[in-house]
C-alpha cells in the first residue's frame, strides 16, 4: 500500500518459504496470489502469467480447493486481467465468462443457505467478487468497444456494489462513472448525464479521493450536450483538485479537454 514494491516482494518470498515449510496449500495458494497483485502493480504481465504465480492453486487437490472456491476464482479474474492486458483475447473473453458464470451458478446455490451453514459475510463476499468480475469485463469489453455488452456489465456490477456495499461507497461511485462513460461513447448523452451527475454528488459529499475525475467526466459529458459554459466551470474545478493532488496525468487530460472545448465552442457559432 506505500508503494514499496521490492521489500513487499521481498516479504512474500519469506512468507511463501513458511508456508511451504507448514505444508499449508491455502496459505501457500494465497501469497501467490498477493505475490502476482505485486508483479502486476510493477507491470511484470508476462512474468506473472508465465510463473507459477496464479497457476499453483489450480495444481492443489480437491482437499484444498475446488473449482468454485473463490480463491480459485479470484487467480482466474487475474489471469483474465493479464490476457486482455496483453490483447490476447479469445483467452481474456473466455477468463471473464468462466468466472461470471462460475460465481452466478454459486450464488444461485448459496442463495438459500441458512446462515449458520453458511455466514452471511461470505455469501457477500463472492457477490462482490462477481461485481468485480463484471466490472474488470466491462472495462474490457469498452476497451475492444463492444458498448452495449459492456453498459449491461456495468449495470450489474453496479447493482452488486449498491446492494452489498451501499451508495455511498466508494466503487459504487466508480461504478455510476464507468456506466456514464459507456452510455456517453454511444451517444446517450442524458442518460450518461443522469448517472454522472449523480457520480459527482457522492464524490463530493464523500470526499471521494477521484472526484476531480468523477469531475472530468461530468464536464466531458456537458460538452457532448453542447452545455459549454457549464462544462468550462466543471473543468476548471476538476483541474483545480488535480493540480492539488499532484495528479500531472489528470491535468494534463483536463487541459487537453479544456482545449477541445474551446474549439467546439468557436465551430458551434
Amino acid at each position: 500500500m506505500k508503494g514499496e514494491l521490492g521489500e513487499a516482494e521481498q516479504t512474500l518470498h519469506q512468507a511463501l518459504r513458511l508456508s511451504h515449510q507448514a505444508g499449508d496449500g491455502k496459505a501457500i495458494a494465497y501469497t501467490y496470489s498477493m505475490m502476482a497483485n505485486v508483479a502486476l502493480m510493477q507491470g511484470q504481465l508476462d512474468n506473472v502469467s508465465d510463473s507459477s504465480c496464479l497457476l499453483f492453486p489450480f495444481s492443489l487437490p480437491p482437499s484444498e480447493f475446488s473449482e468454485d472456491d473463490n480463491a480459485i476464482l479470484e487467480m482466474s479474474l487475474k489471469l483474465a486481467s493479464i490476457y486482455a492486458a496483453q490483447k490476447q483475447h479469445k483467452l481474456a473473453l473466455a477468463g471473464y465468462e468462466f468466472c461470471i458464470l462460475t460465481l452466478e451458478e454459486k450464488i444461485a446455490k448459496q442463495k438459500d443457505l441458512p446462515e449458520d451453514v453458511l455466514p452471511a459475510e461470505e455469501k457477500a463476499n463472492t457477490r462482490l467478487l462477481l461485481g468485480m468480475s463484471l466490472d474488470g469485463y466491462a472495462r474490457y469489453l469498452l476497451s475492444i468497444n463492444q458498448l452495449p455488452v459492456a453498459q449491461k456489465m456495468y449495470e450489474k456490477a453496479l447493482q452488486i456494489s449498491s446492494d452489498v456495499q451501499g451508495e455511498t461507497h466508494p466503487q459504487t461511485v466508480v461504478l455510476l462513472n464507468d456506466l456514464a462513460t459507456v452510455l456517453d461513447a454511444q451517444g446517450r448523452y442524458d442518460e450518461a448525464y443522469s448517472y454522472v451527475r449523480r457520480a459527482a454528488d457522492l464524490a463530493k459529499e464523500t470526499q471521494h479521493p477521484e472526484e476531480h475525475m468523477v469531475l472530468n467526466n461530468l464536464a466531458a459529458i456537458l460538452m457532448h450536450k453542447e452545455d459549454f459554459l457549464q462544462a468550462k466551470q466543471v473543468y476548471k474545478e476538476a483541474l483545480k483538485q488535480a493540480e492539488q493532488k499532484g495528479d500531472i496525468a489528470s491535468v494534463q487530460h483536463i487541459q487537453e479537454e479544456l482545449a477541445e472545448l474551446t474549439k467546439r465552442r468557436k465551430g458551434s457559432k
